[in-house]
């Protein structure tokens, strides 16, 4: 895998043949939650970025909300108050909390949240201003005036001739506010405004500039002659055989004169066994929700790791934590690969938080000190974990508090009991030998690892060691009477300590509490009688 190029590099090359100067766009229609699934289109765009710039490329990236286009029904995660606005523009629509400027920007705001914490920070433009700043007025001059030629490639390439009303302008109904119910009737070049008909029964003249939009197909190529785009993702949907890309391509080309952009074709993330992320059928885990458990550079790297043609399957569960262990055991591989380097090149971005801490120790170690900030910083500082950064290690445990929160299953749960559990008298006189010679070793141990402790509880079932030395003289046998299995002394620690049979991985968690407790409880259950 070594020599294999990222799919990144391969892009830049391609696109670097035609142009030495790049704009690489990206966006979406902030209609509801944006999703995990929305951000590979940006992932896939910002990784691209990079790579045409580490080609010494003059190379820009951008992000366009498509805060124009209309609401298309009232979704399962809107009140029925909305119906009344279906049809109109998102930016015409009032915010769902009230506290945004309109309905778009309630979705968009999280989601520009969340590209800039993921070290994404692309020029933002709203669709909505763009056509109310005139940049879409000559376009959209160009495009009424050639609507024959338009509908013509229209019907040649998706095989569906347009209704012999169409237009590819939209206006705004004046009365109604909707954007999808009114037809155009005429239209004046020099004044810039167009006449139309809606079918709420007004009738009116609106102005080209902000007053409507170009249909979805032309106003995707005249957005890449308007603002000069030479590289965008977009999902499969919309590279279908007579799809999108298809008329898109030829419309710029022939009707605005302007070569196509180099596309990148993704495919979707499923969620679990639930397929596809939709914001329109509910299908979805936010991306802001997303980032409150799993480090940024690890959602990149879920991304960058995988071909754009190839699917995502995501979970959130306990398949999130062996997601995030590839990503740790990658970052400290020494044998890494160029090919893995350039993955974690990418993966990384500035601005990220770096911590040596594993995600999954750090789940220990949050629930061993019950979430408490000032624990968790003794307990990693007593583990040998550098903790000069502090922000990062925050981020860290919120992280993980939230995942054990939202997404968790309940048997990566636990809580250390405050005194012994009930479930001691369940113990083997074996169990318990063990876990009273155990207290005998660490009273007079110095502070031991995790790899320590996993080590030390090993040597259990191993004659001539001391563990097993110990347990023999309590359990009053000779050496060769004492027959240990690991696993379960295992239990043993796990129910004196949890009141449970298994629990974390044993070497963390016994080296994240105080060795004063680990004596005193387990020399308390080798003596327990019920």
């Amino acid at each position: 895998m070594a020599d294999m190029k990222h799919w990144a590099d391969v892009i830049a090359d391609d696109a670097g043949i035609i142009n030495k100067e790049h704009l690489v766009a990206t966006g979406i229609t902030p209609s509801g939650h944006i999703h995990i699934g929305n951000m590979r289109e940006v992932v896939t765009a910002d990784v691209a970025f990079r790579a045409l710039l580490d080609r010494k490329t003059n190379a820009e990236l951008i992000y366009i909300a498509d805060t124009f286009d209309p609401l298309r029904k009232v979704y399962p995660f809107l009140d029925e108050s909305y119906a009344e606005h279906v049809g109109k523009p998102l930016s015409e629509i009032p915010c769902p909390c009230g506290n945004c400027k309109n309905y778009a920007e309630h979705f968009l705001k999280p989601f520009l949240e969340a590209m800039e914490h993921l070290g994404i920070r692309p020029t933002v433009y709203r669709a909505d201003e763009l056509y109310k700043n005139g940049k879409y007025v000559e376009a959209i001059k160009i495009a009424l005036t050639k609507r024959d030629e338009i509908a013509t490639i229209l019907h040649e390439v998706s095989g569906k001739p347009p209704a012999s009303d169409w237009s590819p302008f939209n206006p705004i109904c004046q009365e109604c506010g909707k954007i999808n119910a009114a037809h155009v009737t005429g239209f004046d070049l020099d004044a810039e405004t167009v006449d139309y008909t809606c079918e709420c029964g007004n009738s009116g003249i609106v102005p080209m500039k902000g007053g409507g939009k170009l249909t979805w197909r032309v106003d995707w190529a005249a957005r890449w002659k308007i603002l000069g785009v030479t590289v965008e993702p977009f999902g499969k949907d919309h590279a279908s055989r007579g799809g999108s890309y298809d008329t898109g391509k030829r419309i710029v080309r022939e009707i605005f004169g302007y070569e196509p952009p180099h596309p990148i074709v993704y495919e979707w993330i499923m969620l679990g066994q639930k397929g596809a992320m939709s914001s329109s059928t509910g299908v979805v885990v936010s991306i802001s929700d997303m980032l409150k458990v799993v480090p940024p550079e690890v959602l990149r790297y879920l991304i960058i790791r995988t071909k754009p043609e190839k699917h995502i399957k995501f979970d959130p569960g306990q398949p999130l934590l062996s997601l995030v262990d590839q990503y740790e055991r990658l970052n400290v591989n020494p044998d890494a690969g160029e090919y893995e380097l350039r993955v974690l090149e990418l993966s990384h971005a500035k601005g990220l938080c770096q911590t040596d801490i594993p995600f999954k120790h750090m789940t220990t170690v949050y629930q061993v000190a019950d979430g408490d900030f000032d624990r968790i910083m003794s307990i990693v500082k007593r583990a040998g974990y550098d903790t000069t950064n502090e922000k990062c290690i925050r981020e860290l445990a919120d992280n993980v508090g939230n995942w054990l929160e939202m997404y968790a299953p309940p048997f990566a749960k636990f809580s250390v009991k405050d005194k012994l559990p009930e479930q001691t008298e369940t113990l083997s006189d074996e169990q318990k030998a063990f876990l009273g010679a155990l207290s005998q070793i660490l009273e007079d141990s110095g502070e031991l690892s995790g790899e320590d402790y996993h080590n030390l509880v090993y040597t259990a079932k191993t004659e001539g060691s001391t563990l097993h030395i110990a347990m023999a003289r309590i359990l009053g046998v000779d050496e060769e009477e004492v027959q240990v299995d690991p696993k379960t002394m295992f239990g043993a620690i796990y129910t004196a300590l949890l009141g449970q049979t298994s629990g974390p991985k044993a070497g963390w968690f016994l080296s994240s509490l105080e060795k004063d407790l680990l004596v005193q409880r387990f020399r308390e259950a080798s003596t327990y009688s019920p």
